[in-house]
């Protein structure tokens, strides 16, 4: 996601899903396509240009990680918190961190979509 406008609906329309260490912005599109798409938002409450740098590179690749894991026609904006412990932070606790609210995001869409129904 690029522009300031797929980032403002995600976070006004879409659905909040809580880790440690992040918020998960998740909004479903009208028309599903396979593909998800991920927008990051890393302000500068997180640290320095390196710092924020570092969540992003890291963010990154988690979801480069675990794409088939992720729920098509979705867009979804990862946001960290405040007290996020960048120094600290490594792919693995990233990835501790975030697989319960992917697992979540998952749980939510195939509930709703055997809801809707046939």
């Amino acid at each position: 996601m690029v522009k300031r406008q797929q980032f403002l609906d995600c976070y006004e329309q879409g659905r909040r899903y809580h880790s440690k260490g992040f918020i998960l912005f998740v909004l479903e599109r009208p028309v599903p396509p396979d593909h998800w798409r991920v927008g990051l938002a890393v302000s500068r409450k997180v640290g320095h240009a390196a710092h924020r740098n570092r969540v992003k590179r890291l963010l990154r690749e988690f979801f480069r990680l675990h794409r088939a894991s992720l729920p098509g026609g979705v867009d979804i904006v990862a946001v960290p918190k405040k007290h996020l412990d960048v120094p600290g932070l490594t792919l693995d606790t990233l990835t501790r961190d975030l697989e319960p609210a992917i697992a979540k995001i998952q749980a939510d869409q195939e509930r709703r979509s055997r809801q809707e129904g046939p």
